[in-house]
């Protein structure tokens, strides 16, 4: 047993791991059933995205990416949909000025394949076409938010 000798512990590599994916909120509302489903027209569809990070415990970290569609033919909505997908995400041994990209660009981009899956299936059940959500470059969103916030108070946030 003498000759076991006490190795020294290795640093660390950088931990990134999905602990769980589930749906915070799921809502529709087709405030104007059922005279809109009688409306041939094509809808005016709106898209709005948006993140929020934060930390649970030391190094792991609830991501929520909200989704919210909504379809208005003139000023009529024909359905509102909005779904906060989230995930519980593991980060470790990375360092600090790395997490809000991280929290804010690969996060979501792993959130949002099943926010436009819970989408279009709730579009579906209630009534209407699915709506199959184009891919977004949250890298592009991220660094355009970073922008404004530091042009508005210096420090870059997920938002």
């Amino acid at each position: 047993m003498a000759d076991e000798a006490v190795q020294p512990q290795q640093p660390q590599g950088p931990v990134f791991s999905i602990e769980k994916v589930y749906v915070k909120d799921l809502s529709i509302e087709v405030p104007n059933a059922p005279e809109i489903f009688l409306n041939r027209e094509n809808p005016n569809v709106q898209i709005q995205l948006q993140t929020e990070g934060k930390a649970v415990q030391d190094g792991v970290y609830d991501v929520t990416l909200t989704v919210t569609v909504t379809a208005k033919i003139g000023d009529k909505n024909m359905f509102l949909v909005e779904v906060r997908q989230a995930g519980i995400f593991q980060i470790r041994n990375v360092p600090q000025e790395d997490i809000q990209p991280i929290l804010g660009i690969a996060c979501p981009n792993i959130l949002f394949p099943y926010a436009r899956e819970s989408v279009s299936d709730a579009v579906n059940r209630a009534g209407f076409p699915p709506v199959i959500l184009a891919p977004v470059n949250f890298e592009v969103l991220y660094q355009q938010r970073a922008a404004q916030a530091q042009q508005t108070n210096g420090a870059p946030t997920v938002q």
